[in-house]
């Protein structure tokens, strides 16, 4: 889009330029996503599965971590799609235009 740094010369809509801070503001959210569930999974699965860190990783340990990562994500999964359904629920029930915004954040999911 022009708008973003573009050589177009016509100016964009409003609805353009809305669609776009959308579609920004959903992939900064997933990218911040993705840095908090790295943090947790180093912090959680790595403590658990390698109490002695050395050169290299055991069967075991790989194993363990493997298993812990697939569960913390699952997990992840789950929880960020029933927040985005419960803010989905709960906009519409105040009667907010922003209804279609939340709606469009779980989109991503």
């Amino acid at each position: 889009m022009s708008f973003l740094g573009g050589s177009s010369t016509s100016s964009p809509s409003s609805s353009d330029v809305k669609n776009a801070l959308v579609q920004q503001v959903q992939q900064e959210a997933a990218m911040t996503n993705a840095r908090a569930l790295i943090n947790k999974i180093n912090e959680n699965c790595f403590q658990a599965c390698v109490p002695t860190p050395g050169s290299s990783m055991s069967a075991q340990e790989n194993t363990c971590l493997s298993n812990c990562m697939e569960k913390y994500i699952s997990m992840w999964n789950i929880t960020s799609r029933t927040y985005i359904n419960r803010l989905g629920v709960e906009s519409k029930r105040m009667g907010g235009a922003d209804a279609n915004i939340v709606a469009s954040l779980g989109s991503g999911l």
